[in-house]
């Protein structure tokens, strides 16, 4: 495996017909993470993971993969994306026999095995069903014993049982193996128990990164009186609500100040929040200043930006 960051992106744009999709997007992600890459709609997800898939030439700036270009790295990187194409044609025994011919020296049998275990082999792709088809091209992708596995939406048709049962699957085989995983999903509670590195994108920019620990630590819940919300001064406000006399806000230490997350001004009370309560604080306030941990800032130097 190598040492180098599995992804790393400098000054990344990519645009449509003139429309940013990806806005000078700059970040790290440390080798043998589980990483969930997480926004809205339109957020720049999906062309994220096809620049670093090498199937999207980027508009400006880079994206290295595995220390190298995405190009060079192919070989290594498997990826599923939100469609999960396949040759309707084949019969699942026939795709899975393209797969070992695709990638000779690589291919564990084993694993595509098992995990289409519940499929008929000699059926047809065009035959099998939504979830199906998920469960066949996450095992190509898997059995091809990558260093790095891209997933976009990779368990929004199959069932809540088929989808705990495949997750499991991949976080068995990421941790064996040390694969890094970066896994897009709308499905919040589905990535919190699975994964340990975070990428919040909105608008086409990074907006959190870093390990979900360090990020969660980063911010508080602070609830206290809401006739005094100068309290919160030395803090930076991602967002904040009202109910009756009482204020609510997840906020960090404003840049400068020796503040702690969990040093709640007198008379307030601090608690940690949720990941769910975390991203959707950010998502609502699109103003929030934006947040790398060390270890996803560019030169391993922590950068915070408006």
């Amino acid at each position: 495996m190598t040492t180098a960051p599995a992804l790393e992106a400098t000054g990344l744009t990519q645009e449509y017909r003139h429309r940013p999709a990806l806005r000078d997007c700059s970040f790290r992600l440390p080798a043998g993470r589980v990483c969930a890459l997480v926004g809205p709609n339109g957020a720049g997800k999906s062309t994220l993971l096809a620049l670093a898939a090498g199937l999207l030439r980027p508009t400006s700036g880079t994206v290295r993969v595995l220390g190298t270009d995405p190009a060079s790295a192919r070989a290594r990187v498997a990826y599923v994306s939100q469609d999960k194409p396949l040759y309707p044609q084949l019969t699942v025994a026939q795709t899975l026999r393209l797969g070992d011919e695709l990638n000779p020296g690589r291919w564990d049998a084993a694993t595509a095995d098992a995990l289409t275990a519940p499929l008929d082999r000699d059926v047809r792709v065009r035959a099998l069903s939504g979830g199906q088809r998920t469960r066949l091209a996450l095992a190509l992708a898997l059995a091809k014993r990558p260093e790095l596995l891209l997933l976009d939406e990779p368990m929004a048709d199959l069932d809540p049982l088929a989808r705990h049962q495949l997750t499991g699957a991949l976080m068995a085989d990421a941790a064996d193996r040390g694969t890094t995983v970066v896994m897009s999903s709308h499905v919040i509670a589905e990535l919190e128990g699975a994964c340990d590195h975070l990428l919040l994108l909105d608008g086409g920019r990074i907006r959190l990164g870093g390990a979900v620990d360090d990020v969660l630590a980063a911010h508080a819940l602070l609830t206290g009186p809401a006739a005094d919300p100068d309290a919160l001064a030395p803090y930076t406000v991602v967002e904040s609500r009202t109910t009756g006399r009482q204020l609510t806000a997840l906020a960090r230490p404003a840049a400068g100040t020796a503040e702690t997350p969990r040093a709640a001004p007198e008379g307030w009370r601090a608690a940690e929040p949720t990941l769910e309560e975390l991203l959707l604080a950010h998502l609502r306030s699109p103003g929030a200043p934006a947040l790398l941990a060390p270890d996803t800032a560019p030169a391993a130097e922590a950068a915070v930006t408006a």
